[in-house]
């Protein structure tokens, strides 16, 4: 994970990606609390050593780092599974003062995280952690504090943290951009030998039937989600509903919150209701492809909008299932006798928008591309095509989501890249995505060299003596 390896003239290509996502996106959840400068107390000497003032070991800005504070990231790395053996003390102390300068950066450049998100933090934390060891007590206990209310309190700050240190690094990252030369010149200096291998990969198409929903059920939603908006005009708690009736399972938990911008990459449908709506002000029910939603506006900050929302789907009826099976079926018998072809079908008979225009083809999510390589794909997806051969097109296949929406597919492999070595031509989606990766990489390196300089950082007895990555000491 350290830098400094991907600044040497010899880069081992193939690792850049996963150490890259390793030190932008892992989070280590630490005990750590906010103090001003002037609380930190200049070393007394003791028999000749220098001690600590109440385990204080480092001062970043606002911030500061316990020396218990590296233990306790250590139990939370164990307790999540992960090992320790190889991080020094030296190293979880790097780790923490990078995620303080990010934090006390985000507060110098105006970023806000608002306190409805750290609620919807909160209970998700929580309810994690109840699952893991069945009563808060004993997490309160574990982080040795005398009551839920001072563990929630004293969890805030450390979530707080978190969220402003995630935001901090996504500005920065989120702003590097990477031109084709780029990417060429990134792709020329790898050494033959070190070129990466990618492993088998496929192309999908598929076509698909959505089962038609009755006005009546339709209207069933749609008077549900208004006496659920009378309830709140009258004062009822928008949040809670959400969590009871909420059909949304990203966002049921926190409430049914979301913060979003014209941007985000939300449906369009919701973005045109979502800003057209003033503070405290909710929605009539709309429908959107993923069914009916209300939605109420909590805080409107610039361009940005903090909501939460209520979705419900209509039920589908085992009238409209079993039609919609018999559609595809014969959607299926026109392609087996070459009436018209997979693409032709998708594009005039498919009901999802996104693939019907490239033919049924496939998006893979996580590189954007139409490739989908075996050991990453979405163990449902290769259930549904691992015994397909090449131009075979399956039964009809029931299809249920995340939120419950039920379909019926028809599914084809396109093309299958065997297992190779990179090739620039065949591969420039993922050379391009590993060549940003390294630029986002130096980027960060370069921020924290320049902001080092231009903060307050203080280091306390024996950690001085530690090799950081970064020049924490300013030597």
């Amino acid at each position: 994970m350290l830098l400094k390896k991907l600044q040497l003239k010899t880069i081992d290509y193939k690792l850049v990606l996963t150490m890259c996502f390793l030190f932008f996106f892992n989070s280590i959840i630490s005990a750590q609390e906010i103090i001003k400068d002037t609380v930190i107390q200049k070393p007394v000497q003791l028999t000749g050593q220098k001690q600590k003032i109440d385990g204080i070991i480092a001062n970043v800005g606002d911030y500061i780092v316990l020396d218990s504070d590296i233990d306790k990231a250590y139990l939370e790395i164990s307790a999540q599974g992960g090992s320790v053996k190889d991080i020094t003390r030296c190293q979880m102390l790097g780790k923490l003062l990078e995620d303080k300068l990010y934090a006390h950066q985000a507060i110098q450049d105006s970023i806000v995280v608002s306190d409805a998100e750290i609620r919807g933090m909160m209970d998700d934390r929580l309810n994690y952690m109840i699952q893991q060891v069945g009563d808060i007590n004993k997490v309160v206990a574990y982080y040795k504090k005398n009551s839920v209310e001072e563990f929630k309190t004293y969890f805030s700050d450390i979530l707080k943290e978190q969220k402003l240190a995630s935001e901090m690094t996504k500005k920065i990252v989120d702003a590097v951009e990477i031109t084709p030369e780029e990417v060429r010149n990134f792709f020329k200096k790898i050494p033959k030998e070190e070129l990466p291998t990618f492993g088998a990969e496929m192309e999908v198409a598929q076509i698909v039937v959505e089962p038609k929903v009755s006005a009546e059920d339709e209207q069933k939603v749609k008077d549900r989600l208004n006496a659920i908006r009378k309830d709140v005009l009258e004062g009822s708690s928008f949040a809670t509903k959400a969590v009871l009736y909420s059909q949304d399972p990203g966002s049921s938990p926190n409430g049914g919150f979301y913060k979003m911008t014209r941007k985000t990459p939300f449906v369009k449908e919701f973005k045109d209701v979502a800003f057209s709506l003033g503070e405290g002000e909710v929605s009539e029910p709309f429908k959107t492809i993923f069914g009916y939603h209300i939605i109420i506006v909590e805080k409107i900050k610039g361009q940005e909008v903090e909501l939460r929302h209520i979705l419900i789907s209509p039920t589908v009826s085992e009238t409209a299932l079993k039609d919609a099976k018999e559609r595809i079926a014969n959607i299926r018998t026109k392609i087996e006798n070459k009436e018209i072809t997979f693409a032709e079908a998708a594009r005039t008979e498919s009901d999802e928008k996104e693939t019907r225009a490239n033919g049924g083809t496939l998006i893979n999510p996580n590189t954007q591309d139409t490739r989908f390589e075996l050991t990453k794909m979405d163990p449902t997806l290769y259930s549904q095509v691992s015994n397909l051969k090449d131009n075979e097109i399956s039964q009809p296949v029931l299809n249920t989501d995340d939120k419950g929406k039920k379909t019926y597919k028809l599914i084809t492999i396109t093309n299958r890249i065997d297992a190779h070595t990179a090739d620039y031509a065949k591969d420039y989606t993922k050379i391009k995505e590993l060549a940003l990766k390294e630029k986002q990489i130096t980027t960060i390196s370069k921020w924290f060299d320049t902001k080092i300089k231009d903060t307050y950082i203080k280091i306390i007895g024996e950690y001085r003596d530690c090799n950081f990555v970064y020049n924490w000491l300013k030597k």
